[in-house]
């Protein structure tokens, strides 16, 4: 770990919270074994006059952003810092823990197995992330290098390479025994492979969302949470939105709403699907120190056929996995938050198989959601219908880490500048 990166978490202390089964908290009880606790961090404040719970006397904007999560702060920055007249609303105060956003940590990967076409925007994300922490004055990114580990021929080892090779990234090819080697804590079988990444790593959602909302606010948005959309209508060249607090107009709407998307478009038969993900915290057994981030990269396997899991180094609140998609179908609403013993088992059985180290005590289990496009691909665009509003952030669980480039491509959009990148992948369909 680089000492810029621990000098710059002096003033991000981590505290521990005693959590409950809430729909807040989204956490499972630990049975038997005690009060259930996990780590968050300690957020940048963001000033009381960032945060408006009632009806403003200033009602119309260039650009209303409905939902301010990963994507709809982003978009806020970038707008305001155009000096765009931007309105954000969310139906809640993020960053929270009932959507797509939080879970103290994220992976950042370029080697995209997803796709070629993403290698050039997560490139464009890292610089954005980084120049976000020299204005914040928060670390928001720890690079500890990636592996995607499956058979040559799985769609995460084949994809990794594609993308590496197409856009001449750094990487390294490692056999099963080579990555037993390197890095003690993972077991591949041995009819698996690994692309290692050298510039992949951690994002800090929490600190992530705070931040670029308190940007927002710094050049000039004005944030209201709390304050659920209720409808919008197009009236003539310009935009009205209803909240529960009042009416606001402007030129353009941004619908970021992620799970909540659904709800503020019910006219279009949109073909998203919302998905219940699990996300689980364990003690190493022995040798903790093999989990350091010095030691432990970010890591994302394919294995049995078509079923994938994901890991991250113990930063102080365990080892952290989960499955990544095979979830629950569900609706926003509906979700489940509790997690059952039996699915913290079922992922303990993974990690006792490839990770036999990481199968300690039982930390904590805490539930967020996908929202699926039917190929897992973005979704960002006009409405089919009304040019003034534009529709994102349906990003299928692999998001978070292109937020800042998709605010960017957002702001471009709405004041009619041509995006640098290729988009077509993410267009309706």
């Amino acid at each position: 770990m680089s000492a810029w990166y621990g000098a710059s978490h002096i003033a991000i202390r981590r505290r521990r919270l005693q959590e409950n089964t809430s729909p807040a908290s989204s956490v499972a009880t630990n049975r038997g074994r005690g009060p259930l606790t996990r780590w968050r961090w300690n957020l940048p404040q963001i000033t009381s006059g960032s945060i408006t719970f009632s009806m403003h006397t200033k009602s119309s904007y260039d650009v209303i952003i409905a939902g301010l999560g990963a994507m709809g702060s982003a978009a806020a920055f970038q707008l305001a810092r155009r000096d765009v007249r931007v309105l954000g609303l969310d139906r809640y105060t993020p960053p929270h823990a009932l959507g797509s956003s939080h879970g103290d940590t994220r992976i950042i990967r370029e080697a995209y197995f997803e796709h070629p076409v993403y290698v050039p925007m997560v490139q464009r994300a890292f610089e954005l992330w980084r120049e976000l922490e020299r204005i914040s004055g928060i670390a928001l990114l720890m690079q500890t290098g990636g592996l995607m580990i499956g058979r040559p021929e799985s769609d995460l080892v084949a994809g990794a390479r594609r993308s590496a090779e197409a856009h001449g990234l750094a990487h390294t090819l490692l056999s099963a025994s080579d990555v037993r080697a390197r890095f003690p804590a993972f077991h591949p079988e041995r009819d698996m492979m690994a692309v290692w990444e050298p510039r992949a790593g951690v994002l800090f959602p929490e600190a992530c969302i705070s931040s670029a909302l308190a940007q927002a606010r710094a050049h000039g948005a004005t944030l209201c949470f709390a304050e659920p959309v209720q409808n919008w209508i197009v009236d003539g060249d310009s935009v009205r939105v209803s909240t529960t607090r009042g009416e606001y107009r402007a030129r353009q709407l941004i619908v970021t709403a992620g799970a909540w998307v659904g709800s503020l478009l019910p006219t279009l038969d949109l073909p998203f699907r919302i998905e219940r993900q699990v996300l689980h915290w364990f003690e190493p057994s022995s040798d903790a120190e093999t989990f350091a981030p010095e030691r432990c990269p970010v890591h994302l396997w394919q294995f049995d056929g078509h079923r994938f899991f994901y890991g991250f180094p113990d930063l102080g609140s365990g080892v952290k996995a989960a499955f990544h998609h095979d979830g629950e179908v569900t609706t926003v609403e509906g979700v489940r938050r509790e997690v059952a013993l039996e699915e913290v088992e079922v992922m303990r059985a993974v990690l006792r198989r490839f990770l036999p180290l990481a199968d300690g005590p039982w930390r904590a289990s805490v539930v967020c959601v996908y929202t699926n496009t039917p190929d897992e691909h973005f979704w960002i665009d006009r409405h089919p219908h009304y040019e003034q509003v534009l529709i994102a952030s349906p990003c299928s669980g692999h998001g978070f880490k292109f937020a800042p480039v998709i605010g960017e491509i957002l702001a471009d959009i709405v004041q009619d500048k041509r995006p640098r990148f290729d988009l077509q992948l993410f267009h309706r369909r």
